[in-house]
């Protein structure tokens, strides 16, 4: 449903993918309820948009209890502000982008 497109913050997503990022966030979502029912929320929305799909961010079944893809949490959360998992995942970039991606 969402992607990202800046090319710097694909690339920023996928380095932390290499870095473990997937287990890592698996485990803090599952470890944190806050974070967990944050994802829970965030599944519902998205099977709610696609329902044809039943499926979570990321491609993700109901239930699965793992992310897919963390570039679709960071996606999802900059175009449905107040995902928490998907914002703590972004918090993590530093930065997410160059200043000269900026509105600054």
């Amino acid at each position: 449903m969402y992607w990202l497109t800046c090319p710097q913050l694909v690339a920023a997503v996928s380095r932390l993918e290499a870095a473990g990022g997937v287990e890592r966030w698996t485990r803090a979502a599952a470890q944190d309820p806050t974070l967990g029912a944050s994802l829970e929320r965030a599944h519902a929305e998205q099977r709610g948009l696609r329902p044809e799909l039943d499926l979570g961010v990321g491609g993700a079944r109901p239930g699965a209890g793992t992310l897919k893809c963390l570039h679709a949490h960071v996606a999802f959360a900059l175009a449905r502000p107040g995902y928490l998992l998907g914002e703590r995942i972004l918090g993590e970039l530093d930065p997410p982008w160059p200043s000269v991606c900026s509105a600054d």
